[in-house]
């Protein structure tokens, strides 16, 4: 069962990777109140380093954009300090590591925010339906974002570009740009989130110009072979819904992408969590004219990644929500052995519970 598709290696420019299994990001608030990753961290990736690639948790490169409580930053250089154990665990045990940069724009709430930060958008327009938690006052309603000024993008860019600088010097492989599940810059490529007359709104053009601002030049600070981006068509999450020319915008962003010699694109597709399906040629499109490594997300199984990796639709898959519970999640599918179910309760919740203290296989019990 080893020498299926899944389990062999990929070349990702000047990465070597020794499968084509990845470790997708998803938010376990485990650093603490600001923002510092947490010991536990190192622990919790080593585990899971038999992944060909492991993409973090959502990152703050902002304070505007730690909008959570207790998700990790890499904005100043007690985060950056913090990171440089998680990174070398990996390595250590023969693992590659990417850091997602998440600025939550307006998905947020002022008590989650350091001092002195604010929520910021594209548009002055709150989420209609997401609340947020915080921990001094659980579910809170999401105020009205501060519509972002010209300086305010201008920093915001170079914030991105800091962080990813920050990364590579903690000892990162590379960073993952979030653009998708309704964080700031899908907040900007979604008409519905953004409603500015400026150069950062209307047309495709103008609503792609800060993503792809902020591709070109961290792509331009650390080298485009380290900078892949996380697009999300369809939206799903916090209130970023399909619109009229998704596929005209995605299939420009795809192309300008391109250009600017992006890693990847990581295209999530929700479907599995009950929303509609990305149109499979939407996926082809963006695969096409993008010409370089798609990582493909989205309730995959081993089956169901083997078919459309052997079908072409995609290079990697990324694997969420079965890496929490089986931290040697790839040496289960290659086993063929059933895997472990996660713990809900303790998805965010601070501390090693329902963290690092899933087993891995008794292999000798295997077979």
């Amino acid at each position: 069962m080893s020498n299926s598709t899944l389990f062999k290696e990929y070349i990702l420019k000047d990465i070597t990777l020794k499968n084509k299994v990845v470790m997708a990001p998803m938010t376990r608030s485990r650093a603490d109140q600001n923002h510092v990753p947490t010991s536990i961290m190192a622990k919790y990736y080593e585990q899971r380093s038999d992944a060909g690639m492991i993409i973090t948790e959502g990152t703050a490169p902002s304070p505007n954009g730690a909008g959570y409580p207790r998700i990790p930053g890499i904005y100043n250089e007690e985060q950056a300090k913090a990171w440089k154990p998680v990174t070398k665990a990996v390595h250590d045990a023969g693992g590659k590591i990417f850091i997602q940069l998440m600025h939550t724009g307006r998905v947020s709430h002022p008590l989650n925010l350091p001092d002195g930060a604010e929520v910021v958008a594209p548009s002055p327009i709150a989420p209609a339906s997401t609340e947020m938690y915080t921990d001094q006052k659980g579910n809170q309603k999401i105020p009205v974002p501060k519509e972002m000024n010209t300086a305010d993008i201008e920093q915001a860019i170079e914030e991105y570009v800091q962080a990813a600088e920050n990364a590579i010097t903690a000892g990162f492989d590379g960073v993952e740009l979030h653009g998708a599940n309704g964080y700031l810059i899908e907040q900007f490529i979604n008409p519905g989130s953004n409603r500015r007359t400026d150069e950062y709104g209307g047309a495709v053009e103008g609503r792609s110009k800060f993503a792809l601002e902020v591709a070109a030049r961290t792509a331009n600070a650390i080298g485009s072979n380290k900078v892949g981006i996380r697009l999300s068509p369809g939206g799903a999450f916090n209130d970023v819904n399909p619109f009229d020319g998704q596929e005209e915008t995605y299939f420009f962003l795809a192309e300008k992408l391109k250009e600017i010699g992006l890693l990847y694109i990581h295209l999530v597709d929700h479907s599995s969590m009950g929303t509609p399906e990305v149109p499979k040629t939407l996926k082809e499109g963006i695969r096409d004219r993008f010409e370089g490594t798609i990582i493909l997300s989205g309730g995959y199984n081993r089956d169901k990644a083997e078919k459309d990796l052997n079908d072409g639709l995609g290079h990697l898959v990324a694997f969420g929500r079965p890496f929490i519970s089986n931290p040697d999640l790839v040496e289960r599918m290659k086993q063929g052995v059933d895997l472990a179910d996660p713990d809900f309760n303790t998805f965010y919740t601070p501390g090693e519970k329902g963290y690092t203290d899933y087993p891995k296989l008794e292999l000798s019990n295997v077979g």
